[in-house]
């Protein structure tokens, strides 16, 4: 099958595109390069040392024999887009090319407006693009479980049955987000549910939880193929974020009261579970949600137990409360559904001692590469 990842060269995108091309899969790249510039403007590197993106496939076609075919450009250009897609041919396409930091969304307008910009229309575009000339592929779509918020009722996968005034509907799940870019997300999604609807496309959107760890089988063959880890307070994780903060001596930074509760999951299971949804295509004119995560912590648990794994490791590690940079609930209930993957056979890998020791290690390695200033939050909600 062919496969065209769009942001292949971003964190997700890159160890998903070497996992299928790994398993057989014919793979392009389709990227810009916006997210290497991005690190420019914020002045910050990723922890670890990436190559660019043709030297990187380049040595995965020298480790492997596999071809990578690569599409550099603007899914926000449509000739570009539609060029491309015509020359590779896709039968299925992963969508990952777009802006995906809060923060980043919440610096300024003009940081908004790139952030709704880029997503909304490079999204829409792509939708255009398959109902012209590839009515038939699948397109596998990176969503969030940030679109939902933190609802005082169980989340539900996309969609909620509910009764009111005696009569009965299937409905989409309401959206709650928390940042222009949570938005962007949602507009996505109605917009893609809608293409279904009215064209017959098929598609999957994966509301993914938060990735954490950097290997997998692919990534750590080679330096040259290792993935990008961000560590600063706009494009850093929060399990990634306390990994290396822990390895550097630094407090861990829990942003206000700590209870924030959200859904996580391995690096390795998001290619996994992108695996699952091509191998398992939505029919035409479907539109079905999957919630892409295996494990709920709050943000006080995460911090406990970075902060035991470094201890068992030799660190000195302290967990520090600060004030929360975010609009959001730092106590609240949090019940999500994650069945539709289990069913499809994913077998999780559950946030263990064993990764997070691997995880910190990995930390240590490159700890001579944390550019310290850009620890502490610096974007705020109300004054960006």
């Amino acid at each position: 099958m062919k496969v065209l990842v769009i942001g292949g060269d971003g964190y997700c995108g890159w160890a998903t595109a070497l996992y299928l091309s790994n398993r057989g899969y014919d793979v392009g790249i389709l990227d810009s390069l916006v997210r290497r510039h991005w690190d420019l403007e914020l002045g910050v590197e990723t922890l670890t040392p990436i190559s660019s993106i043709h030297q990187r496939i380049q040595k995965w076609e020298k480790l492997t024999g596999k071809e990578i075919d690569l599409f550099v450009g603007d899914i926000n250009n449509y000739d570009f887009l539609q060029k491309s897609l015509r020359e590779f041919q896709p039968e299925a396409v992963v969508h990952f090319g777009e802006q995906r930091s809060a923060p980043f969304s919440m610096i300024d307008r003009e940081h908004a407006v790139l952030t709704q910009t880029n997503n909304v229309i490079g999204n829409l575009n792509l939708l255009y693009a398959l109902r012209d000339d590839f009515p038939e592929c699948h397109l596998v779509k990176l969503g969030t479980m940030g679109e939902y918020g933190t609802p005082n009722i169980d989340i539900e996968e996309g969609y909620i049955t509910i009764e009111h005034n005696g009569r009965t509907d299937t409905l989409p799940y309401p959206k709650q987000p928390g940042s222009f870019y949570h938005l962007s997300k949602v507009h996505d999604s109605h917009n893609i549910q809608f293409a279904c609807k009215v064209w017959g496309l098929r598609a999957t959107d994966l509301n993914q939880g938060v990735v954490y760890g950097v290997l997998t089988e692919e990534t750590g063959m080679d330096e040259m193929l290792i993935n990008r880890l961000d560590y600063d307070a706009v494009y850093g994780t929060a399990l990634n974020r306390f990994c290396i903060q822990a390895a550097i001596g630094h407090p861990l930074t829990v942003y206000g009261k700590g209870g924030q509760t959200r859904t996580f999951l391995d690096i390795r299971d998001t290619i996994r579970c992108v695996e699952l949804a091509i191998a398992n295509p939505a029919k035409s004119g479907e539109f079905r949600v999957f919630n892409q995560f295996t494990e709920m912590f709050s943000i006080n648990d995460l911090a406990l137990k970075v902060k035991q794994a470094g201890i068992s490791l030799g660190l000195d590690v302290e967990i520090n409360t600060i004030d929360n940079p975010r609009v959001e609930a730092e106590e609240h209930y949090f019940n999500a559904k994650n069945t539709n993957l289990l069913n499809l056979g994913l077998q999780p890998h559950f946030l263990s001692d064993s990764l997070l020791d691997s995880l910190l290690n990995f930390a240590v390695k490159y700890q001579h590469r944390v550019d310290r200033s850009h620890i502490l939050p610096k974007v705020n909600w109300k004054r960006g």
